[in-house]
C-alpha cells in the first residue's frame, strides 16, 4: 500500500476454511458499503493469507492499520469480537491472535525489528466455531460481519477526522455472548 494509503484495513484468512474467511467477509462488506458511501480518502481495503512479508507490504507507511482475523478458542463464544491494540504487550504473541500457524504475530515482530510497523495497529479477532474445509461462515460468525464492518468504518472516519468526535473504542471484547 505504501505512502499513498493513510488507512489500511486488511482481512486475513482463507475463505475456503469456513470461519477463517471472516476477515475477507468483512472486507467484502466494507467494499459494498464504500460503493454507497465512500470511505475516508486514502483508505485501502485488502486481503491476505497472513504471510508476514505480504502483511508488512500491505501496512507499510500507514497511519492506521486495522486487521480482521479469526481466532481459535477453546470453550469460547463463536462470533465474539475482541479489539486488540499495540498497547497490549501479549496481543501479538506468536500464534496468540491468528488462526494461522505463521502469520500476524510473526509479521508484527518482524515489522517491529525492521521498523516497518504502521503508526497505529488495531486487530479485531473474531472467535471462530468451524475452521474445517468448506465455504460459508457459521451463523454466529456471519452475524458479526455487518456490525464489525460498521465499527471499522466508524473507526476509520474517526481517525481521519470525518467521524464523531468521541474517543475510539476501547480495547477488549467488542460484543458480549
Amino acid at each position: 500500500m505504501g505512502h499513498s494509503a493513510h488507512i489500511a484495513v486488511i482481512g486475513i484468512g482463507n475463505e475456503f476454511r469456513r470461519d477463517d474467511g471472516v476477515g475477507w467477509a468483512v472486507i467484502r462488506r466494507l467494499r459494498e458499503r464504500a460503493a454507497r458511501r465512500s470511505l475516508p480518502p486514502g483508505t485501502v481495503l485488502g486481503t491476505s493469507d497472513g504471510e508476514p512479508s505480504r502483511l508488512i507490504a500491505l501496512w507499510e507507511d500507514t497511519a492506521l492499520t486495522v486487521v480482521v482475523d479469526a481466532v481459535r478458542t477453546h470453550g469460547g463464544s463463536p462470533g465474539r469480537v475482541h479489539r486488540l491494540t499495540a498497547e497490549h504487550p501479549d496481543a501479538y504473541a506468536t500464534g496468540a491472535v491468528t488462526s494461522h500457524g505463521l502469520g500476524l504475530g510473526e509479521a508484527v515482530e518482524l515489522a517491529r525489528a525492521l521498523r516497518r510497523l504502521p503508526r497505529r495497529l488495531c486487530v479485531y479477532a473474531v472467535e471462530a466455531a468451524d475452521m474445517s474445509l468448506g465455504t460459508g461462515l457459521t451463523p454466529a460468525v456471519g452475524a458479526a460481519v455487518q456490525p464489525l464492518a460498521e465499527r471499522i468504518e466508524a473507526e476509520a472516519r474517526h481517525h481521519h477526522g470525518t467521524g464523531p468526535r468521541r474517543a475510539p473504542p476501547a480495547p477488549g471484547p467488542v460484543n458480549r455472548p
